[in-house]
């Protein structure tokens, strides 16, 4: 094997790494837990620590779906070169740093899309336009369906007439249906994922939309019931247990989605390289989100929790419900999404159901809203120009 192109993959894979270190300690590992922490359920350093572990899991068992989309669903007709791929790696980190440094949330899933397509286009790539439409619909519909779930739910929970002891173990319900139809790499068939429900449907040798229909609903039952049974008995600590296991569900569904953002642009030199699988990749970027999240999420956390708005843990629920669908959504899909976008677009939902405008920093909203967009031109730019002078 070329000793230089050896060298070429250990630099694209350093940047890989410190890209995903980077998304750790930002949007993957800060966005999770925020909400909790506003509400005073957790503590940062806490919150940095499982966002971490979980993080970690979710990329290694879901994180195939975004790695691939992103390493050679964007630009048709070509394969990013190596130098392409480190070239990609270190502007998104670079951008992402920079907002670190800040304390804007400025977006991975915006930064990284936008320099992939910058750099596949610069070298004569295709646009790849039904990708793009869908990726643009998830963008743009993110913060009206995921601010307009969390704005409805903050607006039932308080009601007299909706006692939160039945309230929150449906909405409890609810995730766990969706969760037992997630699809993880290691419940399926060769390279085919599998879901909980599917596991089921197989051991009681049964099949159809009614076997999978009754095994959702026994399941959201289950975790209703014990949802009731924990609300019922500690009221406050009920609900600060389902605010923390909803935690713990977004970090594992923004490890499952993030973690492509960092090692995606690695798959298609994989087959140049040899004996280098897409799980050994995938562990890779998780341990370097996970690195992340431990050393560099709490300034990002605090920052989200405090300055956005001002959250008890109904309104934190209510802003991590949508967070969760929203994210597995995408992780379905393949669609790169920005946990910043998704969090932060619920607990502004959230918060105006309660406080109106005073709940809300209007000035921050518009920092983040102009970063965001921002970082996608920026990038975009930066890679294409540099694809053309460059490579």
């Amino acid at each position: 094997m070329d000793p230089a192109l050896i060298a070429l993959f250990v630099g694209a894979a350093l940047a890989s790494l410190f890209m995903a270190w980077v998304i750790g300690a930002g949007s993957s590992g800060a966005t999770p837990y925020a909400p909790a922490v506003g509400a005073n359920a957790i503590s940062t350093m806490r919150a940095a620590l499982l966002v971490g572990i979980f993080g970690f899991v979710g990329a290694v068992t879901q994180g195939g779906n975004v790695s691939e989309a992103i390493g050679s669903g964007l630009v048709g007709g070509i394969s990013l070169p190596v130098a392409g791929v480190i070239l990609v790696l270190v502007l998104g980190a670079g951008l992402m740093a920079i907002g670190i440094t800040t304390g804007y949330p400025i977006a991975t899933a915006f930064t990284v899309t936008g320099a992939v397509i910058g750099v596949g286009l610069s070298l004569g790539g295709s646009p790849v336009w039904p990708k793009y439409q869908q990726i643009a619909a998830v963008w743009v519909l993110t913060p009206f369906i995921g601010g307009g779930i969390a704005f409805t739910i903050a607006s039932l929970l308080p009601r007299p007439d909706v006692p939160e002891q039945y309230s929150i173990p449906v909405l409890a319900g609810l995730v766990g249906a969706v969760l037992v139809n997630v699809q993880f790499s290691f419940l399926g068939v060769g390279s085919t994922a599998g879901t909980v429900r599917g596991v089921g449907q197989r051991v009681l040798a049964v099949n159809g939309l009614t076997s999978a229909a009754g095994i959702t609903g026994v399941a959201a039952l289950a975790v209703a019931t014990v949802v009731w049974w924990d609300v019922s008995r500690d009221e406050r600590g009920g609900l600060r247990r389902v605010l923390l296991a909803l935690g713990s569900l977004v970090a594992f569904s923004a490890g499952g989605s993030q973690v492509g953002l960092a090692v995606g642009p690695l798959l298609p030199l994989l087959d140049e390289v040899g004996r280098v699988s897409t799980f050994v990749v995938l562990v890779g970027g998780g341990l370097g989100m996970l690195v992340g999240s431990w050393t560099g999420a709490p300034r990002m956390i605090k920052s989200l929790a405090q300055d956005y708005s001002s959250l008890g843990p109904r309104r934190s629920i209510s802003a991590l419900v949508p967070s969760f669908l929203i994210a597995q959504l995408a992780v379905l899909l393949g669609v790169p999404v920005s946990f910043n976008e998704i969090v932060v677009s619920a607990i502004i939902g959230s918060g105006a159901a309660v406080g109106g405008r005073e709940a809300v920093d209007a000035r921050k909203i518009g920092v983040t809203i102009g970063a965001w967009i921002g970082s996608f031109a920026l990038s975009f730019a930066l890679a294409y120009a540099m694809g053309l002078v460059f490579l």
